[in-house]
């Protein structure tokens, strides 16, 4: 019989265990909750960074631009106002830094005391006229309007083409360059490791002598903890080369080469879970198959494979997580172009490599800093969405055999 200490001890670690379950979940909660919070605030906020206002002449029609429009005023590539629902009127670009074009240095003041007033002069006189400035130049008397801007949607985060979060007079914030990017180099990356990592955990747990397979798969679970910083380094030094070379490419920095080194990576997850899967296979089962008239390799793919596919779409998923997660080696090799990929032979950038890159550099709850974490949740979703795809396509696979 247990004793009374004994029952107290099982029942102290079962809680032990318990709150340690409750703590991680907890935490884990916590941090989705964190992300979304910080993403979910960017759709509140207008793609003119807090400090700064764009101003039109009162008697300019027009009420409300996006941040494509404004970028496409501010270029030149708008010229007139009737090309935005406006009257037939050239349109003037002003920022504070073209004060000297039209005022003189003694009517600006010797400390520019005068600018918020000859600002406001000129927004009363020029019909056409646009105007970026800081928000400490509007006057009392202000002769101008300030424009009213489309707030920041959902549907424009993700369907928008050009990313370019600290863009002046208003970011652009299009992320669809980098989700496509991220799924080029990630779901390429997968497609080469899945095969090789599948047969070579085959390989070790049925075909490779006991000795050839206590070799191999320290070797490999090795592999899993090199820095994704020397992977990067090594794909620098030889992949890039190697796929710039071999398909005469002006640079070798592209998706491919970016798939390639998360293929690497991908690899030792995936040969490792699928390997001790495959091991899992009861005895019976195969020496059933074998007494049936069944070769060894029919065993290995109508039993063996079959029954490991719960392991096997685990290895998948982590290796998804892995590639789909990874910044640094990506980083270093992709070529970080956020434009819209064609092909895998051309630069691209993706998500985890753009907030690794940008966060650093982001005012803390500025327009840019809340961008990046709109962007975490994405890749949650995104990561999340493939996951629960394979684990169903496992599932349907399962239950119908």
């Amino acid at each position: 019989m247990k004793t009374s200490f004994q029952r107290f001890i099982e029942k102290f670690v079962e809680g032990l265990l318990f709150l340690s379950g409750t703590i991680t979940s907890f935490a884990v909660i916590l941090i989705v909750l964190f992300l979304f919070k910080e993403g979910w605030g960017l759709f509140n906020e207008t793609p003119v960074e807090k400090g700064s206002v764009i101003a039109l002449n009162k008697s300019n029609p027009v009420q409300e631009l996006t941040a494509q429009q404004i970028k496409n005023i501010f270029d030149r590539k708008i010229t007139n106002w009737k090309e935005v629902g406006g009257n037939k009127d050239s349109i003037i670009v002003f920022s504070v830094n073209d004060i000297s074009n039209y005022y003189s240095d003694a009517e600006l003041g010797d400390s520019l005391q005068f600018v918020p007033q000859r600002i406001s002069e000129l927004m009363g006189k020029k019909t056409g006229i646009i105007a970026f400035f800081p928000t400490e130049y509007i006057s009392k008397n202000f002769q101008g309007r300030i424009l009213a801007m489309k707030k920041v949607t959902l549907t424009g985060f993700i369907k928008d083409k050009e990313w370019f979060p600290t863009a002046q007079p208003a970011a652009q914030l299009g992320i669809l360059p980098l989700i496509l990017g991220t799924l080029w180099v990630s779901l390429v990356a997968i497609l080469i490791a899945l095969p090789f990592g599948l047969a070579t955990a085959v390989y070790i747990a049925e075909i490779a002598d006991a000795r050839v397979g206590k070799i191999l798969k320290p070797v490999i679970e090795l592999l899993a903890g090199i820095p994704s910083v020397v992977y990067g380094f090594f794909g620098l030094i030889v992949i890039v080369p190697l796929v710039q070379k071999t398909f005469n490419l002006p640079v070798g920095e592209t998706g491919l080469s970016g798939s390639l080194v998360l293929a690497i990576m991908a690899l030792p997850t995936i040969i490792t879970i699928s390997e001790d899967a495959i091991r899992n296979t009861p005895r019976a089962m195969k020496e059933a198959s074998l007494a049936l008239g069944a070769t060894h390799w029919q065993t290995i793919y109508k039993v063996i494979v079959p029954y490991s596919i719960s392991g096997i779409s685990a290895a998948t998923i982590l290796g998804i997580g892995r590639a789909m997660g990874e910044t640094m080696a990506v980083l270093m090799v992709t070529g970080n172009a956020a434009i819209i990929p064609h092909s895998i032979l051309v630069p691209m950038r993706t998500i985890p490599a753009t907030i690794a890159a940008e966060l650093g550099e982001s005012a803390h709850g500025g327009l840019h800093y809340k961008a990046l974490f709109a962007l975490g949740c994405v890749l949650f979703v995104m990561t999340l969405v493939i996951n629960l795809t394979v684990d169903l396509i496992s599932a349907r696979r399962k239950y119908s055999k």
